[in-house]
């Protein structure tokens, strides 16, 4: 059994339910994913291979697939030779009965089968989830294959329920336990405090309370010498609004009054918080719509995800382009051989032109409609030599950043960038995404770039040098998300982190798109696996770094630029053409054609009350 308390759980849901999210969600936080799938057939189904891309479209490219439709026992043999350290996703149940059923397929005692999968997934010694249809609350089908599949689902939903640890089950994409321990039922365990979800809409639910690390005594560094703690004190904030173009969007969208109103003091961020997901279905139902719009053209291209990603963080399917957007301009020094090639000044530098609305940032940010918040954050001690914060300092900053999100939505704003100007930065979060992703430290480090266009590859190799101390340091350390801000993160990747945990719990999208925003992603993911869904990578850039996090944290860029503007400035560059598709995609109506030829499917989800009447919407 896992530490968290469990090691395998019987998801539950009927038809669009959200269960396939639901139990993704749950093996997020999984290094890597066997992921078994069970349909088989639909080659001749269009409409049946769009769900089966949907859902290969969510599945982080870190996950490998396993088919196993073609044989009912493959599924079997999988679960029994699975070793310790693996997690399997079986989605779905449905798919392996309809196997089973198939009369060219069928072994000679479907019971014994069943039971045989049961057993099978109560001796893996692997972390498992299986989603499975919930048959029992229609009307008994008419057909007598209808009856046998139900039946044989309802049979081996109750064998399955038995041999797991939880069952689940998720009505609207809203979770209910039904089993949550063995001999113990109504116990609320871990599992249920990590993924179920508040009894109000828009609301999270309150996160575990988690033990106190212990060990908390003042840490040493490999000389002897104490490592000066960071004092723990909120982040120096300042907002500069950059005179807004006429273009861009002004007005804020009224929010919930349950989204400002909630008291902050109450929050713990710790490891296994329990926050909001985009809705499932949306998205999908989003990329659906594209197709049917009264274009000229075939479509938006590659812009379609970010139209999906707004239409799940909406949660409709004619999602609207954001409206007024927050900058998190964050102005870190690292210390020691991180910061080769950098200087405090240089960052002093940036920050003033931004206050003055000068720069490249404070320009794209007037023609995005959005404010910079320019955060200072206390110093950070060098990566090479020892813990760079201490306990308090790490719990400050990503107290800091939380609050920094829930001020934002409670100023009305849609989104949040991540930006970053700091000292020593680049290397800091190479360490973190080397330290949580297993990347090589030399293939990710970003070049350091001198003024004039020119490389200072002597600076480089101090930074590749610092790293790699650091990496040497805390081999036999632990490796959890608190313990790698600690001892590699510094201070503005924690506040980072906060931020990306505070804009997931008000379901505020984020717009990340360099080292430090992939590098707080991944130590945010760890804290709260439901955070990652929130992020949009517009454009990867040039760094290989930010390709390395953005795969295992399943993100795929937008478009493919190649921009070098500074981090946020990227994303702020991309931001106009992001609002011009989901502007098209939500005010466009459907085609003409596709309503007036009979026989047709039915394409009135598709269709959008005027505000002012009945009828389908239009630009």
């Amino acid at each position: 059994m896992s530490a968290d308390g469990w090691s395998s759980v019987l998801v539950l849901g009927g038809i669009r339910s959200g269960k396939s999210a639901f139990a993704e969600a749950l093996v997020a936080g999984a290094a890597s994913v066997r992921y078994i799938a069970t349909a088989v057939g639909g080659e001749d189904d269009p409409e049946w291979l769009a769900r089966i891309e949907a859902h290969q479209r969510r599945r982080p490219q870190s996950w490998s697939t396993e088919e196993s439709g073609a044989d009912p026992a493959r599924l079997t043999a999988i679960l029994t030779d699975a070793k310790p350290d693996e997690t399997l996703l079986v989605d779905d149940l449905g798919g392996w009965v309809a196997s089973l059923l198939n009369p060219d397929l069928q072994p000679n005692d479907d019971v014994a089968t069943v039971t045989a999968l049961a057993e099978a997934v109560r001796t893996s010694a692997a972390r498992v989830v299986v989603v499975s249809p919930e048959v029992g609350l229609s009307l008994v089908p008419q057909t007598p294959l209808g009856r046998a599949f139900a039946d044989a689902v309802g049979t081996a939903n109750q064998a399955l329920a038995e041999a797991c640890d939880r069952v689940v089950l998720v009505v609207a994409g809203r979770p209910a336990w039904l089993k949550t321990a063995a001999d113990e039922p109504g116990i609320v365990t871990d599992v249920q405090a990590e993924a179920a979800t508040a009894d109000e809409p828009g609301a999270q639910a309150a996160p575990v309370p988690q033990p106190a690390p212990t060990g908390t005594a003042p840490v040493e560094a490999a000389t002897g010498a104490a490592v000066p703690a960071v004092e723990p004190r909120s982040a120096q904030v300042s907002v500069a609004t950059p005179a807004a173009s006429l273009d861009a969007p002004q007005a804020a969208r009224s929010r919930p009054e349950k989204e400002t109103a909630d008291d902050e003091a109450d929050v713990v961020i710790e490891a296994g918080m329990d926050l909001p997901l985009p809705d499932s279905d949306a998205g999908p139902d989003a990329r659906d719509r594209l197709a049917t719009l009264d274009l000229p053209g075939s479509g938006v291209g590659a812009l379609a995800e970010a139209i999906e990603f707004a239409a799940a963080t909406q949660s409709t399917a004619s999602p609207r382009p954001w409206g007024p957007v927050r900058v998190l301009l964050l102005d870190g020094r690292d210390a020691g051989a991180a910061s080769a090639g950098d200087s405090p000044a240089g960052s002093d530098r940036r920050t003033a032109q931004v206050e003055a609305g000068e720069g490249a940032l404070a320009r794209l940010a007037a023609g995005a409609g959005a404010d910079i918040a320019v955060v200072r954050v206390p110093d950070t001690g060098a990566l090479e030599d020892g813990p760079v914060l201490d306990d308090a300092a790490v719990e400050a900053g990503l107290r800091q950043g939380w609050e920094l999100a829930v001020a934002a939505a409670a100023d009305g704003k849609e989104a949040l960038v991540i930006a970053s100007c700091g000292a020593g930065t680049d290397a800091a979060a190479t360490a973190v995404v080397a330290a949580t992703t297993g990347a090589e430290p030399v293939a990710v480090l970003p070049r350091v770039l001198a003024p004039g266009g020119k490389y200072d590859d002597e600076a480089w190799m101090r930074r590749c040098a610092a790293v790699r101390d650091a990496m040497h340091r805390i081999r036999h350390e632990p490796r959890g998300a608190k313990d790698i801000l600690a001892q590699l993160g510094g201070a503005d990747l924690a506040v980072a982190a906060g931020a990306l945990l505070g804009a997931a719990a008000r379901r505020i999208p984020v717009l990340v798109d360099g080292p430090v925003g992939i590098a707080a992603g991944l130590v945010a993911r760890d804290l709260a696996a439901q955070s990652r869904h929130w992020l949009l990578l517009a454009d990867a850039g040039r760094h290989q770094l930010v390709r390395q996090g953005a795969d295992v944290l399943g993100l795929t860029p937008v478009l493919e630029l190649g921009l070098d503007l500074g981090e946020g400035a990227n994303a702020l560059a991309a931001l106009p053409l992001l609002r011009t598709a989901i502007a098209l995609a939500g005010a466009l109506p459907v085609h003409p054609a596709l309503l007036e030829s009979p026989g047709d499917d039915d394409l009135s989800e598709f269709l959008e009350p005027e505000p002012n009447g009945p009828g389908p919407a239009s630009v």
